[in-house]
């Protein structure tokens, strides 16, 4: 018995040993950092406190200027280095993109096939993905999907007229209604179906995309377990997604497939690229080709991505506009000017001459980036000229994207809504890699065109025909859900709309 309780004795004493060196790692560097807490690293304030971003947003500002080009910090063990110099940033996504390609982030393509998307994996595999992928979201491709996001920004604005009279005004919880909209528009151009989720709230493809985002198979500490040790977890097989979440995507792909084949329908959306390359796959072409969990997950990540990013974009900008009449009537008076000049029709190119409309969505997402950090892991040690930059092999590298988007000094005024930060030439005149809620470089967003495209439209819709404006259940200031990795509105956005008669 002695002998087994020396054994423990001596082995929490060798893993206290091993945590106290690697959370010594800042220290021995002369690197700037906080204390981390034994066993929480620096993170210790996250799910239960603070959002992951806003730790990173105050990490930012508290060591910006100290005269390092980044703050060490701790991830529970995990090393990290959160970046507080832009020149540094625009290296690490761009100019040195080659050291620092990969997110260092959670998949398992063999026992979790929907994690094997664009977004998270890595090397070589990504790069293949990546340029097989790239065809399908050019303009060319936005413009034969444009049709179809403008019927269900219709279909929409029915929805809202039906809770609306004309002259008359309700108080509505707009995330949800929206969030309506994004999943019947990513439902059509992703999976060809019309998920008919507007006008049934309970649709599957509304609760199963919500399910997709906010569930996880295991929860609470196994799931930082996952995100804290994404390797470790690869290896012992662990899943993120919910197994009826993966059945559901699962079916709709398969169903999808088989019919697309079997009677050669062509809709010009993203799932006719993605079948294309399956097409290829079978036919031994495995270099230009997708196999059917690659294609499976693809599509499973444009959905949840274009569903969660558009809707809480729109619902956001909502609230800005109803806390900013001025910038609201001028929005209005745009979009009724472009329609008039085009016979009343949305068009892509009407939508593209929305330039004040695009500021908006521009400048909301400058406010809430809805993914408001950014990861990449060093594949080599990155040692440039001046020893500060050093960053070792294996370091996970956080660009604190909350951080930069409300900097005094790259915006001044951060907390006001101003589109006009995003006209051209204030744009040109601002450094590169200061606005990145689709990220930068070689592995930024590749759905960003489309996701801009349908968050217009949505707009456009509703801010021409119906004025919104805070209600007594409106949430000033808003609150966010902490316990997310994304940023959205705690208890949604309550808004009063009004019917505009025309």
């Amino acid at each position: 018995m002695s002998l087994l309780l020396s054994l423990v004795v001596i082995v929490l004493s060798l893993i206290i040993f091993a945590a106290r060196r690697r959370h010594g790692y800042w220290r021995r560097r002369g690197i700037p950092h906080d204390v981390p807490n034994p066993l929480f690293g620096n993170i210790k304030d996250w799910p239960s406190q603070r959002h992951i971003a806003t730790i990173f947003k105050d990490y930012y500002e508290k060591y910006k200027g100290s005269g390092y080009p980044f703050a060490g910090f701790f991830f529970f063990f995990t090393r990290t280095a959160v970046l507080t110099d832009l020149d540094l940033v625009k290296r690490v996504m761009i100019k040195d993109f080659n050291h620092f390609e990969n997110r260092g982030v959670f998949y398992n393509e063999i026992d979790d096939p929907l994690t094997g998307n664009l977004f998270s994996i890595e090397g070589q595999k990504w790069r293949h993905l990546r340029h097989k992928l790239t065809p399908t979201f050019t303009s060319g491709k936005m413009k034969h999907m444009f049709p179809i996001v403008v019927k269900v920004g219709e279909e929409m604005d029915a929805v809202f007229s039906e809770k609306v009279a004309p002259g008359q005004s309700e108080v509505l919880e707009v995330v949800d209604l929206v969030a309506r909209y994004t999943a019947d528009v990513i439902g059509n151009c992703a999976f060809g179906l019309n998920c008919n989720s507007l006008h049934n709230p309970q649709a599957d493809f509304v609760t199963i995309g919500k399910r997709a985002v906010t569930e996880h198979r295991y929860g609470g500490l196994l799931d930082i377990f996952i995100f804290g040790f994404p390797k470790l977890s690869r290896r012992l097989h662990l899943k993120l997604n919910v197994q009826d979440v993966e059945d559901f995507y699962t079916g709709i792909v398969r169903e999808t497939i088989d019919y697309r084949l079997k009677t050669k329908e062509k809709r010009n959306d993203f799932m006719d690229g993605l079948i294309e390359m399956y097409q290829k796959e079978l036919e031994g072409n495995s270099e230009d080709g997708l196999t059917f969990n690659e294609l499976l997950a693809q599509a499973f990540i444009f959905f949840v991505a274009g569903f969660e990013t558009s809707s809480t974009t729109m619902g956001f900008a909502l609230y800005e506009l109803a806390l900013n009449q001025d910038v609201q009537d001028k929005l209005r008076k745009e979009i009724n000017d472009v329609l008039a000049k085009n016979n009343n029709e949305y068009t892509y190119e009407g939508i593209k001459e929305m330039k004040y409309l695009e500021q908006v969505v521009m400048e909301t997402l400058r406010k809430y980036p809805v993914l408001a950090h950014l990861t990449r892991m060093a594949e080599t040690d990155y040692s440039p000229e001046d020893p500060k930059y050093f960053i070792a092999k294996g370091t996970i590298v956080v660009i604190p994207a909350l951080g930069i988007h409300y900097d005094p000094d790259i915006y001044p005024e951060p907390e006001k809504f101003k589109p006009d930060r995003f006209t051209d030439e204030a744009i040109a005149a601002r450094p590169s890699c200061t606005w990145l809620p689709f990220g930068e470089g070689p592995r930024n967003c590749i759905g960003l065109r489309f996701g801009l495209m349908q968050t217009c439209v949505g707009l456009a819709y509703l801010i021409r025909s119906y004025r919104f404006s805070v209600a007594p259940e409106t949430q000033i200031p808003m609150k966010v859900v902490v316990k997310s990795i994304l940023i959205s509105a705690e208890n949604g956005i309550h808004l009063k709309v009004e019917k505009l008669v025309k």
